[in-house]
């Protein structure tokens, strides 16, 4: 699969200890300094696997271990279970004016390189979507292609008035952030929309989104993402896009009920609205992390603004169809996960989000980052003292729940054709009510397993090998229709 580089950093060497916790007590405001690419990552990524590993064997060691682990998982536990039992927030209504003057002005935004194949697409629904030409503006950032998608942005270009392209060219830097950044001053939106080039945007997207910035509080607003390829279509019995599938609906599930109980809501890239007064304050796209909106996510929180979740409609996108693609986009997205909390830990842990928000961040630290980094040395210990791992009741826990969580989300965000086709398949007895749930749900958490080896190998390589961080794009897959004829 052909991949191409748009980001390019380097870890720090490794820093004395001293250093690493004397941050700490550095006085210097996050609101207008978030210490981007702090050199040092490497450091803070080996101590913080230092204690991971030596708390793990340590609980192996004393008597009193398990209880430890019982009590963890008890206090967890208490939160997943308050965070299952909410109810997720009421949608307001969609707009329904089209009077410019009710209506705030939006700046789409896509950062593209080498997508001819999709960009077409993309940009004749973002042109033709619900909403007065006179209160939108698209923004498509060429970043240096080498195909044809030059050509097929001067063909739209001449049927749309409301789309704006910007060239750039081989020396500009920052990847997708820096891409971003640098529209950001020509763009006159109040709100900010972006998208990846394989987005399949519904034509009503902004009458639903808009209403959620109308509390002052809601700095961002995330849509939820869905796979393309996960009905009618080639690849629809692929294993990988079902597990995709099930893991972007459990995703979804947790987003609502996290910020139904006062939680974290997340930035997820495509299909993201971000408010223009909050991305200012909290200084623009990092172009200093290979993951801008994992990075955003956090400086928005930090920074006293909310990031709510709208479930319908959903952005599509296409998913990966292959073992190797996948290892790559998920190792950059673990990779880009930890390095935010390696970033901003002192302002984490002095609780400037609040107390609910850092114990839910904290929370999903320790599902997502500390049990998988703990998972190897558990074992070794356990294999060497002839006993069970210690952390048992603590992953038995989160394997129930994300499954739980997965079928809830399957359900809730299950589309009119997979109901009717579900629904079909029960008159003519070819299953049982809700075994097609299940099966998905069971080979959903099949599929999630790979997570655990992702980040147990991305949480041990950023601790003892310094390498260039390359952001490594995903490819996309061409569209049927012609989008530029030839000549």
């Amino acid at each position: 699969m052909p991949q191409q580089s748009w980001y390019d950093d380097e870890y720090g060497e490794l820093e004395p200890v001293h250093a690493i916790v004397s941050d700490l007590s550095d006085a210097d405001d996050p609101q207008s300094q978030f210490y981007r690419g702090l050199a040092g990552r490497r450091g803070k990524a080996a101590l913080a696997m230092t204690i991971v590993w030596s708390s793990t064997i340590a609980l192996h060691l004393v008597s009193w271990g398990a209880w430890v682990v019982y009590g963890l998982t008890a206090l967890m536990g208490v939160h997943i279970l308050r965070l299952m039992a909410a109810r997720p927030r009421p949608l307001p209504h969609p707009l329904t004016s089209d009077n410019s003057a009710d209506l705030p002005f939006v700046s789409l935004m896509v950062a593209a390189k080498n997508e001819e194949g999709v960009i077409g697409p993309l940009v004749r629904a973002l042109c033709e979507i619900d909403y007065p030409v006179s209160r939108y503006e698209l923004w498509v950032v060429d970043d240096h292609s080498t195909d044809r998608t030059p050509q097929v942005l001067d063909k739209l270009k001449s049927e749309y008035p409301q789309l704006k392209v910007l060239r750039r060219g081989a020396e500009a830097s920052g990847g997708k952030s820096g891409a971003l950044n640098q529209v950001c001053a020509l763009a006159k939106g109040e709100i900010f929309g972006v998208f990846d080039a394989d987005a399949d945007v519904p034509a009503d997207l902004l009458r639903r989104v808009l209403p959620l910035f109308q509390s002052a509080r809601v700095g961002a607003v995330q849509v939820r993402k869905a796979i393309a390829q996960a009905t009618n279509h080639p690849d629809s019995g692929n294993f990988w896009i079902q597990g995709q599938v099930a893991e972007m609906a459990l995703d979804a599930y947790y987003q609502q009920q996290r910020i139904a109980v006062g939680g974290i809501g997340e930035l997820r890239g495509n299909g993201q609205f971000v408010r223009r007064a909050a991305l200012e304050r909290c200084g623009a796209w990092n172009e200093e992390t290979i993951t801008d909106d994992l990075d955003l996510t956090i400086r928005l929180h930090l920074d006293g603004w909310d990031i709510d979740f709208l479930p319908m409609p959903a952005v599509q996108e296409q998913g990966v169809t292959r073992l190797g693609g996948l290892w790559h986009q998920r190792n950059r997205w673990a990779e880009g996960g930890y390095q935010r909390y390696l970033d901003y830990w002192r302002w984490i842990v002095r609780n400037r989000m609040g107390t609910r928000k850092t114990m839910d961040l904290l929370t999903f630290f320790m599902f997502q980052y500390i049990m998988p980094t703990a998972a190897l040395p558990d074992l070794l210990m356990a294999i060497a003292r002839s006993r069970l791992p210690i952390f048992g009741p603590l992953t038995g826990f989160t394997l129930i729940m994300s499954m739980v969580g997965m079928m809830i989300g399957l359900r809730r965000f299950q589309t009119r054709t997979e109901a009717k086709a579900e629904l079909e398949d029960v008159r003519r007895g070819r299953t049982y009510p809700g075994f097609s749930l299940l099966l998905q749900t069971l080979r959903g958490a099949i599929y999630m397993l790979h997570w655990l080896a992702i980040v147990a190998s991305t949480t041990l390589r950023m601790s003892i090998r310094p390498k260039r961080l390359k952001w490594v794009k995903t490819v996309h897959h061409a569209s049927d229709e012609l989008w530029l004829e030839e000549g």
